[in-house]
């Protein structure tokens, strides 16, 4: 079990790339040695961080602030 159950990733969205975009994600991904999910999961938060003004993108995906 989990110590804080709301940290259960269960929640998806959609997103749709063209060729292109897929094939730069991938070799994005290939490069840093990670699943492409992980790699748009981390980027998705590393930016909305950066939107809402905060300089620490990992404390997003650690608080779920």
């Amino acid at each position: 079990m989990y110590a804080d159950p709301k940290r259960v990733r269960q929640h998806r969205h959609m997103l749709r790339l063209d060729d292109y975009e897929q094939k730069l994600v991938e070799s994005l991904a290939a490069y840093q040695g990670e699943q492409v999910s992980t790699l748009l999961r981390e980027l998705a938060l590393r930016q909305a961080a950066a939107i809402l003004g905060s300089d620490a993108g990992e404390s997003v995906s650690r608080t779920g602030c």
